[in-house]
């Protein structure tokens, strides 16, 4: 009952409620993405949902689109820009996304949303982290985040599938609460975010 009536209920309420009390911080952070991005302060990509159901979510833009004489991007590391350290180190970059919790595309509580180039990489049993929505936060996020290993990460995700409740769902959001405060696991050791998922070797 909790997982398929009460959670629905409570994520669109509970986002709503967010989006309106951080709405104020919300135009700050996109009035200064737009001058030091030359007015473009969101960006939009495809990400798989429940059942793999493909969805655009919402992000602040973090980086410029700075390219080396080739016109390729340079790395994250150079096109991160010093409003968008800030904006990733006080997980500000997850307000946008509680638009996407508002429409039914996300829940609070869920594994991260990843790329869809990801989905012929997961094993079977990784894959049944699409069997719920995706969510803003997560266990493997308050055991880890970006610091922690992509298959640690998916082991976390499935036993979250198999074990939510109010109880758990609380937990997971008063732990992220202090991750963030103490500013912990985002990224992973000597990158800017986190590398690219290649599979189970």
């Amino acid at each position: 009952m909790y997982k398929n009536i009460i959670k629905p209920i409570l994520d669109f309420i509970l986002a709503l409620i967010g989006f309106l009390l951080l709405s104020p911080v919300f135009i700050i952070v996109t009035l200064l993405l737009c001058i030091t991005n030359s007015g473009a302060p969101f960006f939009f990509q495809e990400r798989p949902g429940k059942h793999g159901r493909i969805f655009k979510v919402i992000k602040f833009k973090t980086m410029n689109d700075r390219k080396d004489r080739e016109g390729k991007l340079l790395s994250d590391s150079d096109r991160l820009t010093g409003i968008g350290r800030f904006i990733r180190k006080t997980s500000l970059d997850e307000i946008t996304q509680l638009i996407n919790v508002i429409k039914g595309d996300m829940s609070l509580i869920g594994p991260r949303p990843l790329l869809p180039e990801y989905l012929p990489l997961y094993s079977e049993i990784q894959l049944r982290r699409h069997e719920v929505k995706p969510g803003i936060t997560g266990w493997a996020q308050v055991n880890g985040r970006n610091a922690i290993s992509w298959e640690q990460k998916f082991i976390y995700d499935v036993w979250y599938v198999d074990n939510i409740s109010l109880i758990l769902d609380a937990k997971i959001f008063w732990l992220t609460i202090l991750k963030v405060v103490k500013s912990e696991g985002i990224s992973q050791e000597g990158h800017v975010t986190a590398q690219k998922f290649r599979g189970n070797i």
